[in-house]
């Protein structure tokens, strides 16, 4: 069987499986399966050997992870990894996908980072304080998250990043983590705390996508029946974490920005700004504490 014969008849089994984008995602399996770097292989490369017999063990690896895709297990966790600020962050059931829309965030605070000390919350794999780490210029980065697992991850792909980047991560006292519910861990104050928690409500859930429902971690989705447990939970005593004029900046869902800008007026936060992300939609709420 040619490669070309490979992927057909891979696209074709994901379509079946009413896989979204299928021909994509036939091409991002074959690609893992000749990657020696992670997104490497590219289509050029697959042009000028479309034709060519392919080798047993690829077509073996092909085949099982296109089954694991039909099973609608997510695209990213079947490869172990995704692209994220132009980074490859690896990832597991034990963390959430990130996501495009998440890179507002990191865009907001990387500007209010040079030399701060920075608090990722709920930081899962880690994508948006290391992006932070190697894209702007902060003292130091503190990542927390309430699962052990997750926070391996993050460690993962630190140590990862760490051997790519090596001096580009811009820490003069390094990059922590810390394992615990939301403040309960944390000590000192910081210039910036970014967070991107928990923010579907709880009803929705059944509703979505099996890639998400089915798979990817509920603690790190379910924000409560009004999907603004965490918010408030964050916003009510951040001031007892922020330096004066620390900056709290919060990714929301599409139809939490006025919500959430209140809340964070209402505990002393000033400046209190909604950003809406390439599809035009509220994403990222950010504020100044001045009250101290």
């Amino acid at each position: 069987m040619t490669l070309r014969q490979m992927l057909e008849q891979g696209r074709l089994e994901l379509f079946r499986a009413e896989v979204p984008e299928p021909e994509e995602n036939a091409w991002y399996l074959l690609q893992s399966c000749f990657s020696d770097k992670d997104f490497s292989y590219r289509r050029s490369d697959y042009f000028l050997h479309q034709e060519d017999e392919a080798d047993e063990s690829v077509q073996r690896r092909f085949y099982e992870a296109v089954k694991k895709r039909s099973r609608r297990i997510p695209l990213e966790y079947v490869l172990g990894y995704t692209e994220f600020m132009g980074l490859v962050f690896e990832v597991n059931e034990n963390v959430l996908i990130p996501r495009q829309d998440t890179e507002l965030l990191v865009e907001t605070a990387i500007p209010l980072c040079n030399g701060k000390r920075v608090l990722d919350l709920c930081t899962g794999s880690g994508c948006i304080g290391l992006s932070i780490a190697v894209a702007g210029t902060p003292d130091e980065v503190v990542l927390s998250d309430i699962s052990e697992k997750a926070l391996e991850m993050a460690g993962k792909n630190l140590l990862r990043l760490q051997r790519e980047y090596g001096r580009l991560l811009h820490t003069k006292q390094g990059i922590s983590m810390i394992c615990g519910d939301l403040w309960v861990p944390v000590q000192g104050t910081f210039d910036v705390i970014v967070s991107n928690p928990p923010y579907i409500e709880t009803g929705e859930i059944p509703g979505l996508m099996p890639e998400v429902k089915d798979f990817e971690p509920a603690s790190a989705l379910d924000g409560g029946p009004e999907g603004m447990d965490f918010y408030h939970r964050i916003v009510e005593r951040a001031s007892e974490y922020l330096n004066r004029e620390g900056m709290l900046c919060l990714e929301i869902g599409y139809n939490q920005g006025e919500r959430v800008r209140k809340l964070m007026k209402k505990h002393g936060f000033s400046d209190v700004r909604v950003s809406k992300d390439l599809a035009g939609q509220d994403r990222v709420v950010a504020g100044k504490y001045i009250d101290r």
